[in-house]
């Protein structure tokens, strides 16, 4: 039976992981997310979880570590934040053409310099083309369901693409919540046995990720990209399955109270939940808003982030990423694209705020609210704009 207990996110998440029964996982430390592989030796020390535990001695060597595992048919787990992260890059790009569905937890961190261990989506924002499935969980219970999801949806025959669970750093990797952790029965019901649909095996030998030529390197960048578009299919069907299961329904965008919106906040990960009460707190004042919370980011829901705008005219995109030297943020230009010459497009605005984990307020989405209504009346100089960011 479920158990709901007071919990840190991190430690909730390596319980997971265990529910999830991975063969291996390769780990190097780096804060946010540290607690969790931590916590996840400890259970494969006392011998509560049958897995191989690799400490590494880099991010780098962390994810070679996990494709060669995935390759060879493990349920393969790791994690990682900020410049770990980076330096995963390089092998990031290997893992979804060779269709091997890792599982990673991202604590989401500030990127140096300055030195920050603090909370914003520089991190992953610089990774959204690698070809991973990406979701972002707003509290510690998304969390968990989603990291459980992503191994199901991951290891679909179908999909065969390694997956990234974003999680704010500290925001919720530190932080302790009341998470019902799922039972051994009902998560072994919806993740079945891991069936690789590619395998390396001395005795049917095959070649994974050789030399692609330029006759060669096109098709399979194109392979890649469609594999990763179709996924969607399986993971709204794999939710719909969780709903059933452990009674907890997920959208790849969550909306609230949108109904009658004249401005829409769009929002991802942990400040999400300080934005409903923003909309609250101004719906008690008589203004028309609404929240739209991206919780699948790779790949992107056209579709249902359609639907669920209607004909509201404004959005006003809360972004933790700045993009040095460009016209906007990367959720706002993603935004801007899917509406570029569309009849009737809402008016789209761009907002940077909680970098190097800068608080964001109930005050800061009002003011957000309040600059987006007026920039709808003229336009404005700048492409983005800065809230929170300056000392009054």
């Amino acid at each position: 039976m479920a158990k709901r207990i007071g919990i840190e996110v991190s430690i909730a998440l390596a319980e997971a992981v265990k529910l999830c029964n991975v063969d291996v996982i390769a780990a190097y430390p780096i804060t946010p997310q540290t607690h969790i592989v931590e916590h996840l030796s400890e259970l494969v020390a006392d011998g509560s979880l049958d897995a191989e535990f690799v400490p590494v001695e880099s991010e780098h060597s962390a994810m070679s570590c996990c494709c060669g595992s995935s390759a060879a048919g493990a349920r393969t787990f790791t994690a990682t934040s900020a410049q770990g992260l980076s330096l995963m890059s390089e092998i990031l790009y290997i893992a979804s053409p060779m269709r091997l569905p890792i599982v990673m937890v991202v604590a989401n961190r500030a990127m140096s310099a300055p030195i920050s261990i603090w909370n914003d989506h520089q991190d992953i924002m610089v990774q959204k083309d690698v070809g991973w499935i990406q979701t972002f969980a707003e509290n510690g219970q998304e969390a968990v369901d989603l990291l459980i999801h992503a191994f199901r949806v991951a290891e679909d025959r179908k999909v065969s693409l390694p997956a990234i669970v974003n999680i704010d750093g500290f925001t919720l990797s530190h932080v302790i919540e009341p998470i019902e952790i799922p039972d051994q029965e009902d998560v072994d019901k919806f993740l079945p046995p891991f069936k690789p649909k590619y395998r390396l095996d001395p005795r049917k030998p095959i070649t994974m990720g050789p030399v692609g030529i330029p006759e060669i390197y096109f098709e399979s960048k194109i392979a890649t990209n469609e594999a990763l578009k179709a996924s969607k299919k399986v993971i709204l069907k794999a939710w719909k399955e969780f709903e059933e299961i452990f009674g907890r329904k997920y959208e790849p965008i969550d909306a609230y109270r949108t109904e009658d919106a004249e401005v829409l906040l769009v929002t991802m990960g942990s400040i999400s939940e300080t934005a409903m009460t923003a909309v609250d707190v101004m719906r008690d004042k008589g203004q028309k808003v609404g929240l739209l919370k991206i919780r699948l980011w790779r790949p992107f829901p056209i579709q249902e982030f359609r639907k669920a705008v209607g004909k509201t005219p404004i959005l006003a995109v809360v972004d933790r990423h700045l993009s040095l030297g460009g016209v906007c943020s990367p959720v706002a230009s993603e935004l801007k694209t899917l509406y570029y010459k569309v009849p009737s497009a809402p008016k789209i605005f761009d907002f940077i705020t909680g970098l190097g984990g800068r608080d964001v307020t109930v005050e800061h989405f009002e003011e957000i609210v309040d600059k987006a209504k007026s920039f709808a009346k003229r336009r404005p100089k700048d492409y983005y704009h800065y809230i929170g960011g300056r000392e009054k």
